[in-house]
């Protein structure tokens, strides 16, 4: 009996997709410097200091920003500047992109006529880096495809810091050979970790922010409390940080708050972005996580009082307000 849901024909072109994308594997080079050239899609805090990386490591890159200015670091380091997302990809076989919202990656990379995928010749490959919606990963790479090219959901984790160090934390969802022929673009941004197939890199960045929300939750309160008891708070946060309560959000903001550096590393903005994200997947999935919407409306408190380009350090200021207390500098600092 024949099976009712493909039909020879729908049999025949997976047999053939198969096939053409085995040699088609086969037949692409190892990337390097020499014969790869690298666009980049978004250069603000994160972006620009990642793709400096792979401009010190002699590949040619073309970059675009809807900002001009801020790519002009990286034009001095070499950097050739495109108008448009699809003038990017029609000088690269590889394309990054790292922008704001689900509706900008859309945007740079599905546009029909200034999108990168429009200009992206067969073979090529594209990189969201994006914190992004699982689904338009998935619509990403179908429309990929669709054009013999390929395509990566490769989210990211570590801030500021791990972009400027290149220690990231890389979520990379697609198909599993072309996230390791990546390989030697990522190795310059930080450790790749393979999550599965397309949008399986969104889901495991989700679940990290959701990890984050907490964490960040349980340091600013350990403060405050800290600091009501009557503690040095810098002095508390030292002795912590080697105990069971240290973590990387420590690491990285607990003396940037008792300083009041609320410059972002992570803009508030795209956090409250991230965790409404994620809110959304738990309603699909059916399950309640109850610290992720507490979180998620303490910082949707920051962006009401005008603080979403702050950095999500900036919940300290929540938690302050609530308890109508400011944190002194801490001598230890």
């Amino acid at each position: 009996m024949p099976l009712p849901s493909l039909s020879l024909r729908s049999l025949h072109r997976l047999f053939h997709t198969s096939i053409v994308r085995h040699f088609m594997a086969a037949a692409e080079p190892t990337i390097s410097p020499s014969n790869t050239r690298v666009g980049w899609i978004g250069t603000g805090v994160m972006g620009q200091s990642m793709c400096a990386h792979l401009i010190r490591a002699g590949y040619t890159l073309t970059v675009f920003n809807r900002t001009p200015s801020k790519a002009q670091p990286l034009l001095d380091l070499g950097a050739y500047f495109a108008p448009s997302p699809h003038a990017v990809a029609a000088r690269s076989d590889v394309v990054f992109s790292i922008v704001g919202y689900p509706s900008d990656v859309r945007s740079v990379l599905l546009h029909p006529s200034s999108g990168a995928l429009s200009a992206l010749r067969p073979g090529g490959v594209l990189v969201d880096m994006t914190t992004s919606e699982p689904s338009l990963a998935v619509e990403i790479a179908d429309a990929a495809t669709a054009k013999g090219c390929h395509s990566i959901d490769a989210p990211v984790s570590g801030g500021d810091r791990g972009a400027k160090n290149g220690t990231l934390a890389i979520f990379a969802g697609g198909e599993e050979s072309t996230v390791k022929r990546m390989e030697a673009l990522f190795s310059h941004l930080g450790k790749v970790n393979y999550m599965g197939g397309s949008g399986k890199g969104q889901f495991a960045k989700l679940a990290n922010q959701v990890t984050i929300a907490s964490t960040m939750v349980g340091l600013v309160e350990g403060m405050v409390y800290a600091h009501k008891a009557g503690l040095d708070v810098g002095l508390y946060l030292d002795a912590i940080s080697t105990g069971a309560a240290g973590s990387k959000s420590l690491d990285l903001y607990g003396k940037r708050i008792l300083n009041r550096d609320l410059e972002p590393g992570f803009f508030v903005n795209h956090f409250v972005k991230d965790l409404g994200i994620c809110l959304k997947e738990c309603q699909n999935m059916g399950i309640a996580l109850p610290g992720l919407a507490l979180a998620q409306q303490l910082y949707v408190s920051l962006r009401a009082h005008g603080e979403g380009n702050l950095g999500t350090q900036a919940l300290i200021l929540v938690l302050e307000r609530l308890n109508n207390v400011t944190l002194p500098p801490s001598s230890n600092t």
